[in-house]
């Protein structure tokens, strides 16, 4: 069996923010939107189901949590959570906040418009922000 890494892609788009017990949190690097990735560490995991019965449980727990710490934050319209995986074949689950007035709305984000890099400062900020919340 093959150890766990993280994808490159997933590497080179976001940014680390936290630890979870089975997911590794990351911000994507997009100010388009305030975007969490969760990664599970699970080496191999294509989908969902090739998770145990237990860490699909803390997987939707963990989703939970960082929905939740989005919502805390940043007041969304509506949260978006997604597992895709079309372009990246590692599990990972995109939580997304979303608002009204934002530049894809009410369109998935995906191809709608090109991603907006953070501010070298902003992304330590947010990253602080989002590290605070989730620990609680």
């Amino acid at each position: 069996m093959n150890a766990w890494h993280l994808h490159p892609q997933l590497a080179d788009d976001s940014t680390p923010v936290i630890e979870l017990a089975l997911c590794e949190v990351r911000l994507m690097d997009d100010a388009n939107h305030p975007w969490l990735i969760l990664i599970p560490k699970v080496a191999d995991a294509v989908e969902i189901i090739d998770l145990s019965p237990a860490q699909r449980t803390q997987l939707t727990a963990e989703i939970d949590t960082a929905a939740r710490a989005l919502k805390a934050l940043f007041k969304p319209d509506k949260l978006n959570v997604a597992a895709l995986g079309n372009l990246v074949p590692q599990l990972h689950v995109h939580v997304i906040a979303r608002y009204h007035t934002d530049i894809a709305w009410p369109r998935p984000v995906w191809g709608a418009a090109n991603a907006c890099p953070y501010a070298p400062e902003q992304l330590v900020d947010r990253v602080r922000q989002l590290r605070t919340q989730l620990a609680r």
